[in-house]
């Protein structure tokens, strides 16, 4: 983020809070992609010619949560049965989880039925997928927030480079944030 679109990753981080709390509770890249799409044009500052392309297929193809937590589940799942992993098997895991991410649907819990097609092709017992599945919705929670996160970054990065990018949007605080309505005659003394 810092280096490729030359921007601050913790106000981008900040302005993304609504879709992140949005990600975590859901766990649903779909559910949250109206939150997210309106939340990179008006409080991010990346226009709606980038932003309406990114955002809807970022939520479609870039599960790149999805594809850490394939990896590091077979890895995890190979250790728990004392199989050891070959640099070639590595090689497989990291190609398989990515390739299997990215035809991930953006609903809850489908990051497991597309681990055991990883935990197959390394040859590991798809039965230890039930040491994952007791802390998954926790773990999908925490993969779509990245998720998200990679769409808005995309985003913010594709429009940077093409000129369509309002860095006074993105430094501006209060650009986007709905401030409650004051009720007719609050604030004024009896």
């Amino acid at each position: 983020m810092t280096t490729l679109a030359r921007l601050n990753p913790i106000t981008f981080i900040k302005k993304m809070r609504e879709p992140l709390l949005g990600a975590f509770s859901t766990s649903s890249s779909g559910a949250t992609l109206p939150v997210t799409l309106r939340t990179v044009k008006e409080r991010i500052g990346v226009n709606n010619e980038v932003a309406s392309f990114a955002v809807p297929l970022g939520a479609t193809i870039n599960m790149d949560g999805t594809a850490i937590m394939q990896g590091v589940a077979t890895v995890f799942i190979a250790q728990f049965y004392g199989i050891d992993l070959s640099i070639g098997d590595y090689v497989t895991v990291v190609l398989t989880a990515t390739l299997a991410s990215i035809g991930t649907a953006a609903v809850p819990g489908v990051g497991l039925v597309m681990l055991t097609l990883v935990l197959t092709q390394v040859g590991l017992p798809v039965d230890g997928i039930m040491l994952i599945i007791g802390v998954d919705r926790l773990l999908d929670m925490m993969r779509t927030a990245v998720n998200i996160t990679g769409d808005g970054t995309v985003a913010a990065v594709v429009a940077r480079s093409e000129g369509l990018f309002s860095v006074a949007v993105f430094y501006d605080p209060d650009a986007g944030r709905v401030f409650p309505a004051v009720p007719a005659g609050a604030g004024a003394e009896a």
